[in-house]
Order: structure tokens, then sequence, then C-alpha cells
């Protein structure tokens, strides 16, 4: 049946027709715009992925600006510290040549003291953007990521870089209480050392250590090793008292000029005493021989005249702070930072103590058979010191931690006693500088890693997103001229579809 107020062929036709121009306007969108998914209605699912994708990427990109402004900040301080490092092994150079005597050691202060200042300017002036990681001991914190969880959290990741101060801050001590019982940190805390011959610390030290001689010694042969020197005598070397061979001996050890030991007779009895600061002092002898004489002891040993703190090997927390006071007037003190050691502490109070210019006290850091820290004082002026040690922790927070190159600028090589302690601590101002330089190393190089890492995670998402969105090109230059034909097609149809009604004119004729 015929009609024509309803021309089927032509409504299909239309419809076919819309069809292909609804599909043609999306290819055309495609090509035009580069985009497959180009809105929500394109793909909701799809769209939302690709927004929150590239939110990160945007945010990526700003981690890669603070990654690339840390990088410069830590770059600079370990060029600091590098230059800190060159400046300080000269003036090593500088305290070397003062251990000579027949240097100008007035001129090798200067120089000193303008190297020091130099090392001052550029701690002071390592700086970029405002911030200086020399100078001071807070953390610092670099964005280094956007951590994005599975129900869509996202947390910052963070390089935490610790500052590793450069300056010659003196430290003072908190009014915490915590290391009041110092029973737990050091073996005594009040001591007295002795400017006689050997140290008296109320332990019942003996003055001298004896080696009594009795008999007739004659046809003996005796041989004394008196640290590390020998002195012998042949049997029929020593005559036959005990008292007149003892003066022999006696004669011959203060002949042999042995450092820091002497040796008195005392009706026949050797007392040997020693001046020597820092060290013990074994004498040994071995006799031999058939004669009648006698020895009291074949063995002694002379304690060394320094008093000693010995430090347990107990956690340092940042903000404890140890001081030790001499009667004569030396004060020093030592306030630690996060991360440091015993080790640290006991160094950083003897240049402290060796820091003050009391050319009659010298100090020596060591280590004893249980691998605890000691710090060693001793006195060569004419009274005795008595040493006093407090310590606190920083529980009210008002302590000042002392600085990595505190007692640099108080570096003295006029004297010989000056430029012995310089050549001690400063081996610990350069171990403290390398250590920055390679903590700001490791930490740059982290950076770095971390920064090229972002970059191809940029480039990752970046492909990721025009996987999810971006036009098959090639597939819709195709799809565009099959619709066109398919629209020329449908054009065609429509119009023959209209041109059906047309037929029924004849019908009337």
């Amino acid at each position: 049946m015929s009609s024509i107020l309803t021309n089927t062929s032509a409504m299909v036709a239309l419809q076919t027709l819309k069809m292909v121009n609804k599909d043609l306007n999306g290819v055309q969108s495609q090509i035009s715009t580069g985009k497959k998914v180009d809105s929500a209605k394109d793909n909701s699912a799809v769209w939302a992925i690709s927004k929150v994708m590239e939110s990160d990427v945007k945010g990526f990109k700003a981690i890669s600006e603070s990654l690339s402004l840390g990088e410069s900040t830590v770059a600079v301080a370990r060029s600091a510290s590098e230059a800190t490092t060159d400046l300080l092994t000269e003036i090593k150079g500088k305290i070397i040549a003062a251990q000579e005597e027949n240097v100008d050691r007035a001129k090798l202060q200067t120089d000193i003291d303008a190297l020091v200042d130099q090392i001052g300017s550029i701690t002071s002036g390592a700086q970029f953007n405002g911030l200086n990681l020399v100078n001071g001991f807070d953390d610092v914190n670099i964005l280094s990521s956007l951590d994005r969880a599975n129900d869509g959290t996202v947390n910052a990741a963070q390089i935490q870089v610790n500052r590793q101060d450069l300056t010659t801050q003196a430290g003072s001590l908190g009014t915490g209480g915590g290391l009041t019982d110092l029973t737990s940190n050091i073996t005594e805390s009040s001591l007295t050392v002795s400017s006689a011959a050997v140290r008296d610390d109320g332990a019942a030290v003996p003055t001298a250590a004896d080696i009594g001689l009795t008999g007739d010694f004659s046809g003996d042969s005796l041989a004394f090793n008196i640290g590390g020197t020998s002195i012998t005598f042949a049997a029929g070397e020593l005559d036959a008292t005990n008292t007149v061979a003892a003066q022999q001996i006696t004669d011959a050890i203060n002949a042999a000029q042995i450092e820091g030991i002497s040796v008195t007779n005392n009706a026949g009895t050797l007392e040997f005493a020693s001046t020597v600061d820092f060290a013990q002092t074994t004498v040994s002898v071995t006799q031999g021989g058939a004669s009648a004489g006698t020895l009291g002891a074949t063995s002694v040993t002379l304690d060394q005249r320094a008093e000693s703190l010995t430090f347990a090997n107990t956690n340092v927390n940042e903000g404890d702070g140890y001081q030790v006071s001499l009667s004569g007037g030396v004060v020093a003190s030592y306030v630690a930072a996060a991360g440091e050691t015993m080790e640290d502490v006991v160094k950083g109070l003897k240049a402290a103590i060796d820091g003050n210019g009391d050319d009659d006290i010298t100090t020596l850091v060591n280590q004893n058979s249980n691998n605890e820290w000691v710090l060693n004082i001793a006195t060569s002026g004419s009274a005795n010191e008595t040493i006093t040690l407090v310590a606190n922790d920083d529980a009210n927070e008002n302590a000042v931690i002392t600085g990595g190159l505190a007692n640099l600028d108080t570096i003295d090589v006029s004297t010989n006693e000056g430029a012995d302690k310089a050549l001690d601590n400063i081996e610990v101002f350069i171990q403290n500088s390398i250590a920055a330089a390679a903590a700001f190393g490791s930490a740059q190089g982290r950076i770095e890693t971390q920064s090229d890492f972002v970059g191809e995670l940029i480039d990752n998402f970046k492909a990721g997103i025009g996987t999810l969105v971006d036009a098959d090109m090639e597939a819709a230059s195709a799809r565009l001229q099959a619709l066109q034909v398919q629209q020329q097609l449908a054009t065609q149809s429509l119009s023959i579809a209209n041109q059906a009604p047309q037929s029924i004119l004849a019908l009337f004729r």
C-alpha cells in the first residue's frame, strides 16, 4: 500500500542519514581535537580517570620544580662544605709548620686567623633563596612525590635533608635534669689532677713505685726495661752492698735521660717516679747469676699523671649537654646535636678545654678496653686542679647546640703547647667538614635520582592519558572517508524515498 501521508522509506532513510551525520560529526571532532574522549559525555569513566591523571601530572611538574630548587640548595651547601674542608686542610698545614721551633709562629697565626675568617664567610654566605644548610641544626624537607592510594587519598612524600652545622657557635647547657645523675654516663664526676710526679685522685695511688734490693749483687747481671729503654749490668759490674748497687743503678738510669722517668736510691730501694701525662710506664728487671742479692719486685707500673673521665657507651640525645669545670678557671661545654655520639661529646669537650688558652692544661682522648671514650686531663702548673663535670638534658628546650667547628677560632700556634693542641683538634674539625660534605653529596644524589624519576613518571602519565583519550588518527581518517560515502548514499536514498509519492500522480492522469 502506498500513502502520500506516511512515507516509511523516507523516514528510514532520514534516520539513517541522521546516524551517519552523528557519527561523522564525532569523527570530525576527533580529528579536530585529536581526542576520542574530549568530554564526560564521550566516556564518563575514561574522562574521569584522565582528569585525575592530568591533575597528578600538574602536581608532579610542581614537584619537579621543588626538587630542582632543593637540589640547588643542597649543591650550594655541598660546595661550601668542600671549600671549608680545603681551607681546614690549609690550616692543618700551617699548624704542622708551627711544630718547628725555628719558624715565625706569629705570621703562621695571622694566616690561620685569615683562613678561619674565610671559613666564617663561606658558612654564612652558603645560602640559596635564603636557606642555609651549613648554619643551624633543623632538618629541611623537600617535597619529592605525591603517593595516591587505592582509595584515592593522596599523601605527600618528602626527602629529609639534615643541616650540617659548620659554624663556631659555642653551646650552652639546657636546664633539664635528666642527666644530673652522672653515674650512668661517667665513672666519676669530681676528680683531682695533681701537679706532683704522679696523679692523686684519692685512690691510694703511690707517689712512687719501688723495687727493693737486698743482699750482694756483685755477682749478678741485671737487665732493666723502662718503657722500652734497656739498661743492663753484667755480672761483676755492681758493687757488693745493695745500697751501693742501688746507687749505681740509679745513676745509670738517670744518666740515660729516659723522658719523664726518674729514680732515687732510698737506702737500697729504687724509687721510680713518672711525669708522663698520658701513658703508663712499665719497669721490669731480669736478674741473672748466683749471688745472694734478691729483688723486692721484678715489675712495677707507673701510672699516668693525667686524670681520666670515662664516658659510658650510652645514647646521646639532641640537646644533651656536658660541662667540665676546672678549679683553675677553665670551663668547657659541649651540647650534642641530633645523631651525635659520645665520641663527638668527648672530642668536643677536649677542643673546648684546649680552646681556653691555659697552656698548663693538656688533654688527650682515647678509648679503653671496653671501647668507652676517655677524656684525660693533665696539668703542668704548680697547683692541683679539681675537675667537676655536670650534665643536663634539653627537657625545657632552652639548650644551645654546639657548632660543628666550635673552638676553631681559638686555635693558637704562638706557643709550643698551643701548636700541639691545635694539631690534635684540627683533625676533628676536618672530619666534621668531610662528614658534612659527604652527607650533602648523598642527599644531592638522592634528589637527582628522584628528579629523574619524576621526569620519567610525568612522561609515563602523559603516555597513559594519551592511550585513554587520544584519537587514533589513522582509524579516524579511514572512518571519515567511509562515513562521507555513507552520508552521500544516505542522502541519495532519502532523495529517492522522497520522490516515491510522485509516482502516485501517474495513477490520476
